[in-house]
């Protein structure tokens, strides 16, 4: 859990020349009121009692079988204040979804309107670890954008990092996008999904994991085939690198093929 120094108001600051920075498409719901903790608590993945004022966790909204909702950033702005960062197609699922399972929780649950730039190099905002560096997401700040959005998507492939609609969608589960190594607390109380990420932690395993791919040239939804067999499937790519999910027998140093072009499991991906 990080601790968050963001701008309040927004605002059009100098940039300092050192500082290479990216647009970030978002969604924001607000959920604030006197039972907030304990609602958000109960129905996300990962430990929000732990947030002091000021702190970040990630998290998942889930369904009762585990399937991703979404993907959360939480941000706990007062004590009865919360702050949801999700990807920008999501902010009407999890608005709907938390408003459906509120029942009497005296909380309020509103989408916000804000703006979020990834600085890379900067001490304020949000820590982001998405695209391999350490960077910071700032909230309603006019900066000019440095890093074009092709350039965002070729870090955030080789930092291994799934995104909603390409890694994650309602058939995937989180162990196997290795969410819950980042969004998942194992010892708190109940939420929705529990009972299966649970079940999967301590007494199964994922038959095919999220994996980075050197690859000359490859689509979304290109299958990899190891020894005339299928073995996975492409799901993010640009040239030169793409983001597949494959089947866990495949060793380390096989010789992939994608389409008809070899293909050789990264080994390293680039996460901080």
């Amino acid at each position: 859990m990080w601790a968050v120094a963001v701008p309040t108001l927004t605002a059009v600051v100098a940039q300092p020349s050192q500082l290479s920075v990216a647009l970030r498409p978002r969604a924001f719901v607000g959920v604030s009121g006197p039972e907030a903790e304990d609602y958000l608590q109960r129905m996300v993945s990962n430990d929000v009692e732990a947030l002091a004022v000021g702190k970040v966790c990630d998290a998942l909204l889930l369904t009762p079988k585990a399937r991703v909702i979404a993907t959360l950033r939480v941000w706990r702005r007062d004590e009865d204040d919360f702050l949801l960062l999700t990807e920008p197609e999501l902010g009407d699922a999890v608005v709907a979804e938390l408003r459906k399972m509120r029942f009497a929780a005296k909380c309020e649950i509103e989408p916000e309107q804000h703006t979020s730039t990834i600085v890379f190099g900067g001490d304020e905002g949000i820590p982001n670890d998405e695209y391999g560096v350490l960077a910071r997401e700032v909230l309603d700040v006019a900066f000019e954008p440095t890093i074009a959005p092709g350039e965002l998507e070729r870090m955030r492939i080789e930092a291994g990092t799934p995104r909603y609609g390409y890694e994650l969608d309602d058939r995937v589960l989180p162990a196997e996008a290795g969410l819950d190594k980042t969004h998942i607390s194992f010892t708190k109380g109940c939420y929705p999904g529990q009972e299966p990420i649970a079940r999967l932690h301590y007494r199964g395993h994922v038959n095919r994991q999220l994996r980075v791919l050197a690859v000359e040239a490859a689509s979304p939804g290109d299958e990899i085939e190891y020894q005339g067999k299928s073995v996975g499937r492409v799901t993010s790519a640009v040239p030169g690198v793409a983001l597949a999910y494959v089947r866990n027998e495949v060793p380390d140093d096989a010789e992939l093929s994608v389409g008809g072009a070899t293909a050789r499991l990264d080994l390293a991906p680039a996460r901080p």
